[in-house]
């Protein structure tokens, strides 16, 4: 090699080595390498979304399609579902899930019926890729399923009705119906009369009208039970409550007993057919021998002597009267227990003129708590729903107003002598099934429950339609929320009528509660809680705002205990009255409570919470 050649060596190996060490443009190297990897990234990311996007759009019209071919659909012996029914999903669900949308293709829908009458359908989609197709990805075939049927499936609905005497108002208006009396199979029932179009009438028509939305929409494979608790100042369970669960040995009643006689005049008198021989012997004495007349008088002849000058037997005459005292008194209660059932009567024992007394239903709670507040999760005995009774102390006491009397304004006994006629005529001294306090509501004692049970349309309809379900009474709402819940509840006495079908899931559960007035609690009203006048089971005295709070805190600690324990949904209606406070705290939260001002309002809040009780659902 020549000296020039050494020299471009030399020259070469330092221009290699001036490259070596400039690093200048890597970067638009490396990127360029690294191009490739980055765009299958992104177009993976980018096709993964479109394809999650086009998926949900996909199943939700897919949901849309189903849920409208269940709503056309008939239930049929058919195995495959009609025309009509799978246009209208197929529409549903053509109005959903527009064909070509981000390029989808091959958009198909399916509609079919199941074995168990209910509509299935398969969507299909393909999603075409788009960055993805540079590295020969294949467009994507979606497949979603999809099933509706409707959530009437089984529904328990237990209504608790408002039967006091304003319903027999018209609903527009506040009013002062009269009363009335009829005879109630042999026993003689007392009602305020109806005014046309009473509220009265709207209810009867409104629970019919419910039953029709929820049958209407309701699958033949769903059961349905209801239930029925009219309430006033008490509640008719008479029949309902096993025997096992009601006292029938004995029971205390604010009644009267006789204490003696009390004279009220005295004279001699001349006593016919007797002799010398036997008038100071014979003469004297009692009629009747024992016991009264049936007015509650006696005649004692005492002092009998022979008037020689005169011949004729002479005596002390002195007129009698039954002294009373009127006071709590114990009862044997186990022939009257028997009266409900058996249609027999019993002699009423605080009568003298051989009156009969028969069991109506109509029941006193169980011993009573005076408390203010309670603990939901420790409801004391009377307001705890499930609690089964175990001795006399929690046990139902049959409600006697043939011998429940009304006294003095005050706790403690009084004695008086008068009669019993005297008594009928005056307020103070008045049976609570006396002209004086029955036919005003005194002694309401609404229609009997209805246990809850699978019911007919003709069975829901002869019920509110009955010759029995008419207004009376005052209003009492923990009176009717205590049973209501009580019925319903899957655990206490009643436990057997709330169990779920065989092989099916708890049934939703309702209670519907609807009232036309505010608490209305009264001192001389004999009711579940006895006479408040005189028992003060519910504590505070004889006070109406006293009455009202403690009527109130019961009312609204079973309501919660209805929701938040025992899953229960609570509607509320309030109807020709206000959406007090306790209303709407009674009710589940999230529309739940509504009013109505007149017959169409009430119909329209029970048809709208039919529809929810019958709701469509989706099947995953």
């Amino acid at each position: 090699m020549g000296q020039d050649g050494a020299r471009k060596g030399v020259a070469a190996r330092g221009t290699l080595a001036r490259l070596r060490g400039d690093t200048g443009g890597n970067t638009l190297a490396i990127m360029a390498v690294a191009l490739i990897p980055l765009s299958a990234l992104v177009g993976s990311g980018v096709d993964t979304a479109r394809t999650y996007v086009v998926q949900s759009r996909l199943q939700q019209a897919c949901d849309a399609g189903v849920l409208a071919g269940r709503k056309a659909m008939q239930p049929s012996a058919s195995t495959t579902l009609e025309a009509g029914p799978t246009q209208q999903a197929i529409d549903f669900f053509d109005s959903n899930f527009e064909r070509g949308w981000l390029g989808t293709s091959n958009v198909s829908f399916t509609p079919s019926k199941t074995t168990e009458q209910q509509v299935r359908g398969t969507a299909t989609a393909t999603v075409p890729m788009t960055i993805m197709r540079l590295f020969s990805a294949e467009d994507l075939t979606l497949t979603v399923h999809c099933e509706a049927r409707y959530d009437v499936a089984d529904s328990d609905i237990m209504f608790v009705l408002d039967v006091t005497g304003s319903m027999a108002c018209r609903p527009e208006s506040d009013c002062a119906p009269g009363n009335t009396s009829y005879n109630d199979n042999g026993v003689t029932r007392h009602s305020a009369v109806e005014l046309s179009g009473s509220r009265m009438q709207a209810l009867r028509e409104a629970v019919v009208d419910f039953e029709s939305t929820v049958r209407t929409n309701a699958d033949p494979t769903t059961r349905i039970r209801y239930g029925f608790v009219p309430y006033a100042s008490s509640v008719n369970v008479g029949a309902a409550v096993p025997a096992a669960h009601m006292v029938r040995t004995t029971h205390t009643y604010n009644s009267r007993r006789i204490i003696g006689d009390t004279e009220t005049s005295s004279s001699t008198v001349t006593r016919s057919g007797y002799t010398s021989n036997n008038c100071a012997t014979s003469a004297n004495g009692r009629v009747p021998a024992s016991g009264y007349n049936s007015d509650g008088t006696a005649t004692s002849y005492t002092d009998a002597i022979w008037d020689a000058q005169n011949t004729r037997c002479r005596a002390t005459q002195r007129n009698l009267r039954a002294a009373w005292r009127f006071e709590p008194i114990a009862f044997d209660v186990s022939g009257y227990y028997n009266t409900l059932a058996g249609g027999t009567t019993v002699a009423d024992p605080t009568r003298l003129d051989g009156r009969r007394t028969r069991w109506q239903g109509c029941i006193e709670e169980r011993v009573t708590t005076t408390a203010t507040s309670f603990d939901v999760n420790n409801l004391p005995p009377d307001l705890d729903p499930d609690l089964i009774p175990t001795t006399d102390a929690n046990r139902w006491k049959p409600g006697w107003p043939d011998i429940t009397w009304g006294r003095n304004n005050n706790g403690g006994g009084v004695t008086s002598a008068e009669t019993d006629s005297w008594y009928e005529g005056r307020a103070l001294w008045s049976p609570y099934n006396g002209a004086l306090r029955a036919p005003g509501g005194f002694a309401a004692c609404p229609p009997p429950v209805r246990r809850l049970a699978v019911m007919t349309a003709a069975q829901v309809s002869a019920y509110v339609n009955a010759t029995n379900f008419r207004p009376h009474g005052g209003t009492y709402h923990d009176v009717g929320m205590i049973w209501g819940t009580r019925m319903l509840s899957p655990n206490g006495i009643f436990a057997a009528d709330t169990a779920a079908a065989s092989g099916r899931p708890t049934p939703n559960r309702h209670i519907i509660f609807m009232t036309d007035g505010q608490l209305a609690p009264n001192a001389d009203i004999y009711g579940l809680y006895g006479i408040q006048r005189y028992d003060n089971r519910v504590g505070g005295g004889s006070g109406l705002a006293a009455m009202e709070a403690r009527h109130s805190a019961r009312f609204l600690a079973v309501c919660q205990y209805a929701r938040e324990r025992l899953n229960i949904k609570v509607w509320v209606v309030a109807f020709s009255t206000g959406l007090t406070n306790e209303l709407r705290a009674c009710a589940t939260p999230g529309d739940h409570a509504f009013t109505a001002t007149n017959k169409a309002e009430l119909q329209a809040a029970f048809r709208q919470i039919a529809q929810n009780v019958a709701m469509l659902r989706i099947d995953d």
